[in-house]
Order: structure tokens, then sequence, then C-alpha cells
């Protein structure tokens, strides 16, 4: 038993006699590190550079506090130190045109602000010169300025088209661009499908215009009794205060040279028929029976004139036959704007302009755009070589017959027309 006690001892003794040997050996060699929390050394972990190379660097005997930066890292500095300066003025330049953009930036925002502002305040001018004359403030009486909306027939009421999707109310004025504004509504109202996509029309240009003067695709105060019944007039009531209401006007007589252009200076079966043959029989002597279409009466150089067609809108005996045709009549009587109270007044003169203005206050400026397509061609600087054939007379009374368009809407009165 001692014997063997003798013999473990030993071989525990000589075991750990060779372990120490070995671990003293590695640790010379480099193999093994009994200080791991050492730092390493630098040349272990980084080769040298080239002597001469421009990305050496020399370093103090004592390195352990001050590593050596890698290759790149010298790369990197260097090359910040030497295009140092090219870098600082990219940066300066590139600072100027950011503060350029801003300054650019902030002078369109104040051009839309100021042009805001004047636009806001325009409006304004025009809703007070209408309240001022349906008041009587200005001494410019007409029918129907001081009665009640209810009081307003049904008839005439057509001409308020209601869009309760975007609630809209717009009073349309025939040849005030009223084509491109019922296109407008058709497209708000998704009240005509497209034949070739099956789907409502997107773009209020696309809209065929014939088809948009067809009543029956636009909502109508007048159209409200069939709908609602007896809350019809409660209904309107309510859609008047809250709804958005516009309507866009032009100066009264340069209305009526269009007018007379468009529907009695070319052939048009519809107006020969029911007014000019009227005009032709009662101002005109014709002897003999007149031709029975428009196409006949034109080749046969037998149409109505300017004069004739204002006699018809003075002679007493028009009015007591039947109403106003919407193409003449009195912007007053269509749209009621002593009774309605317009948040937007816009005008044919001002058409782009006051178009653009008022998608925006619509809200709707980003669904569509005002169709861009041919205006009018009557232009104002005509106006008086239209008149200068008639009388100064008819002039003045004529003037009489429109004079609350002129004074509501703020059109200046035709001096040089009514006493040239």
């Amino acid at each position: 038993m001692g014997t063997w006690r003798g013999l473990r001892v030993a071989f525990i003794l000589g075991s750990l006699f060779m372990i120490l040997l070995i671990i003293v050996y590695w640790d010379d060699v480099g193999g093994f590190n009994l200080y791991p929390l050492q730092e390493p050394k630098h040349e272990s972990l980084h080769p040298r550079a080239t002597a001469g190379s421009p990305h050496s660097t020399s370093r103090p005997q004592n390195s352990s506090s001050s590593p050596v930066p890698t290759t790149a890292h010298s790369t990197t500095l260097v090359s910040e130190e030497t295009g140092g300066a090219a870098g600082e003025l990219t940066e300066e330049e590139g600072k100027e045109k950011q503060e350029q953009r801003q300054q650019e930036t902030r002078e369109d925002e104040e051009k839309e602000r100021s042009r805001t502002t004047a636009d806001n305040r325009e409006q304004e001018d025009r809703k007070q010169r209408i309240m001022g004359v349906c008041s009587g403030k200005d001494a410019v009486e007409f029918p129907g300025s001081t009665r009640p909306f209810e009081q307003i027939p049904n008839r005439e009421l057509d001409h308020l088209i209601v869009d309760d999707t975007h609630q809209i109310i717009y009073c349309y004025v025939p040849k005030v661009a009223c084509t491109n504004w019922k296109r407008v509504m058709v497209v708000l109202s998704q009240s005509l499908i497209s034949p070739s996509s099956g789907k409502p029309y997107t773009d209020p240009e696309a809209v065929p215009p014939d088809l948009v003067h067809n009543s029956s695709i636009h909502l109508t105060f007048a159209k409200f009794w069939r709908h609602y019944g007896s809350l019809s007039r409660h209904l309107m009531a309510l859609k008047l205060q809250h709804y958005t209401k516009f309507l866009f006007v032009r100066d009264p007589f340069v209305r009526l040279i269009s007018a007379f252009r468009n529907k009695f200076g070319k052939p048009n079966e519809d107006f020969y028929k029911q007014f000019g043959s009227v005009m032709l029989r009662r101002y005109a002597n014709v002897s003999g029976s007149l031709p029975e279409t428009a196409a006949e009466a034109f080749a046969a150089g037998i149409k109505p004139t300017f004069q004739q067609f204002i006699t018809y809108l003075l002679d007493p005996e028009t009015e007591r036959e039947s109403i106003f045709n919407e193409h003449w009549r009195q912007v007053y009587r269509l749209c009621h704007p002593c009774q309605v109270k317009y948040d937007f007044i816009g005008r044919l003169e001002s058409l782009e302009t006051d178009a653009e203005h008022l998608l925006k206050l619509l809200e709707v400026d980003h669904l569509l755009h005002f169709p861009s397509g041919a205006r009018n061609r009557t232009a104002a600087s005509w106006e008086r070589d239209w008149f200068a054939q008639i009388p100064i007379a008819m002039r003045r009374e004529l003037y009489k017959l429109y004079e609350p368009d002129f004074e509501l809407f703020g059109y200046p009165k035709p001096d040089s027309t009514l006493h040239q």
C-alpha cells in the first residue's frame, strides 16, 4: 500500500511539472497568452506600412496608450485633409442653393398669399355691392328685389344646380361659360357615364358639350317638389344655408351681342321658328310667307338683324306672351342674388383666375381643372360697333331694362354707347 501511494504521488507531481513546462514554452513562442486582458501588440493586428509610402506613419516607442490607425483610416484622414477645401466649398455651395430655393419658396408663398388676399378682398367687394343694391341704397328698383325666397315660383329656380356630394350650388347663366361650368358639375356629381369607359366622367373636357345642356342630368331646385314634395322648400333653405353657392356674370350688353351672334347669326332651327320668325314678321316688313326652315331663310338672305332683336326685347308684347328666353333673360331673374347669398361671384372677364380661385375654395382643385377650351369670342370692344346702328333712345331704354345687372355686378354704365 505504501509503495502504490508513493507511485501515485510521483505520477501526479510529474504530470504537474510537464504541464508547467508546456505552458511556459507556449507562452514564450506566442502561441498562448496568460494575460488575455493585456492590450494586444499592434504589429500582430495590422501590417506595417512600407517605408517611404505616403501612408507610413511614425509612432512613439510606447504605443500601448495610442494605437496606430489602420491603413484605411489613415487614407481617410489624409483624404479629408487634402480634399477639405474642396469639400467645404461644395458644402457652402449646397447651402447657398438650399437657401436660394427656400427664398424662392418663401417668395412664391408670399405671392400666393397676396394673390389670395386680393381675390378674397375682391369677392367681398362684389358681395357687398350686391347687398347694397338689394337694400335699395343705390336707388335701383327692379321687380322681385324685396320678395322673400319662399315666394319665388319653382319654375324660376330651374337654374340652380345642386351637387349634394360636394355641397355646391351653381346658378348657371347662358353665354357666361355655362357649358364648361356644367361640365364641371357633371364630373363632380358623377351624373353622366362615359360610353368608352362605362364609368362617370372624370375630365370635364371629355364631357360632350351638347349633353351637358340636357336638363335631365342636373338636379335643380325646380325639381325638388317632384323629389321631396312638401319638404322641398325646407330642404332648399337648409342647402342654401350650408352649401357653397356661386355664379358667373358678364357685361350685360356684351352678353346680348353674344346671344344674338350665337342664336341668330347662323342657322338655328329652334330659335328661328320660336323667335326669329316672330321678329321678322313684326319688325322686318317681310311680305308673303316666311321660309319654313332657318337654312332656307338664310339661303334667301332673310334673317333677323341686331336692331330687330333689340326691338323685340323692348316690345312689351314680348313679355306678355312669354318670359324672356334664358339666353337674354336678366341675371337677377335667373339667379335671384337678392334672395340667394352667393359665396362667390365670378366674372367672365377674369374667368381663368376666378375659376382657379373658386376650385380651391370648393376644395376640388385636386379632382379636376377648369376646361381650357375656346372661350366665347364676343369681345367687349365690339360693343360700340354693334350698337352704332341702334337709335340712342332704344339704347337708353335697353340700358334701363338691364340696369339692375349693371349695378348688381359692378359693370360701369356704357356712357359711350348711350351718348355717342
